[in-house]
C-alpha cells in the first residue's frame, strides 16, 4: 500500500527551524521526523512512500540521497574504513520525490500526485509531524469493515489550553481545559479510497470542502484512538518529543523490539 507524505509547508509556527530547513527534516534524535514517521509504515510493510515536495525539497532530496545508514544501525569498523552493517533502514523502501508547489494548500499538493497513484485502490497519506504508536493494521482493518472512502486518526488534543464558555456580552458561564472535555482533534493519519479525489476541485484544501462533501455523503469515519500521539507543530513540541527521546520513552519507534532481534541473531 502505498503512503502519500505531505512535506511541502512553510512550517511557519516552526521559525527557529524553518527559515533553513523545512520542518519535516527538523531532527528528533538522529533522524529527522519525515523519516520516524516513514520508518512507521515501514514497520507494518508500506514501503513505497510519494513525497510531496514544495519548500526547500532540494534539501529532503539530498538527505535521501546521501543517506549515511550507519547513524541508525549497528555496524563495524575494520581496517579503519570497512563498515559491516548489522542491520538496515532504506534499502527495500521506494521514494517518489514529486514537486508539488511552493505555496499549495494539502488538496493541491494531494491533486498534484494522483497520477502515481493509478492503480491503487487504497493508500495511506500523513501530514508527515506526527508520532504516534498505533496498531496500522488495526486501523486499516477498521477502514475495509466500515467501507467508506476515507478514514482518519482521530486523538485527543495533546496541548493544555482552556475553553471558553460565555454569552453574547462576554459574561464567562464556564471555563475547563481543553482534558476535561471530549473533544477530539484529526492526527492527519489517512486512509484513503480512490474515489477521493473526485471530491477535491482545484484549489480546494483537503479536510475543508472535500471532507464536507465525504460528511454529506456519509463516506467519511474517524478512528478514535487514545494510545501515544505527539505532534511536532511548534517549538515546545518538539521539544517535548525531544526529551522524551532522550530519556529513552519513544513509545513510537514500534519497530525498536524488532530490530534488536535482528541484531542480536
Amino acid at each position: 500500500m502505498k503512503v502519500v507524505l505531505f512535506c511541502g509547508g512553510l512550517g511557519t509556527r516552526m521559525r527557529e527551524y524553518s527559515e533553513s530547513i523545512p520542518k519535516p527534516m527538523v531532527n528528533i534524535g538522529y533522524r529527522p521526523i519525515l523519516w520516524h514517521v516513514m520508518k512507521y509504515y515501514a514497520h507494518y510493510g508500506h514501503k513505497d512512500f510519494i513525497l510531496c515536495l514544495g519548500y526547500k525539497a532540494d534539501l529532503i532530496k539530498s538527505y535521501f540521497l546521501n543517506y549515511n545508514e550507519w547513524l541508525s544501525n549497528n555496524f563495524s569498523l575494520s581496517q579503519g574504513s570497512q563498515i559491516q552493517l548489522f542491520n538496515r533502514d532504506i534499502q527495500d523502501w521506494n521514494i517518489t520525490f514529486v514537486d508539488t508547489g511552493l505555496t499549495a494548500n494539502i488538496g493541491q499538493r494531494f491533486k498534484a500526485v494522483e497520477k502515481y497513484l493509478e492503480g491503487e485502490e487504497v493508500f495511506l497519506a500523513n501530514y508527515s509531524d506526527g508520532l504516534t504508536d498505533l496498531h496500522l493494521p488495526t486501523h486499516i482493518k477498521h477502514f475495509y469493515q466500515r467501507d467508506k472512502i476515507g478514514s482518519f486518526l482521530c486523538v485527543r488534543p495533546s496541548q493544555s489550553f482552556h475553553l471558553v464558555d460565555m454569552d453574547q456580552d462576554g459574561l464567562v458561564k464556564d471555563l475547563k481545559d481543553v482534558k476535561q472535555r471530549d473533544i477530539w482533534i484529526n492526527g492527519g493519519y489517512f486512509i484513503f479510497k480512490q474515489e477521493i479525489f473526485n471530491y477535491i476541485e482545484k484549489g480546494e484544501e483537503l479536510v475543508l470542502e472535500p471532507f464536507q462533501r465525504l460528511i454529506a455523503k456519509e463516506e467519511l469515519i474517524a478512528y478514535k484512538y487514545t494510545g501515544f500521539f505527539g505532534v511536532m507543530d511548534t517549538f515546545k513540541e518538539k521539544q517535548q518529543l525531544d526529551d522524551m527521546y532522550g530519556q529513552g520513552e519513544r513509545p513510537w519507534e514500534v519497530w525498536r523490539d524488532k530490530q534488536l532481534e535482528v541484531t542480536h541473531v
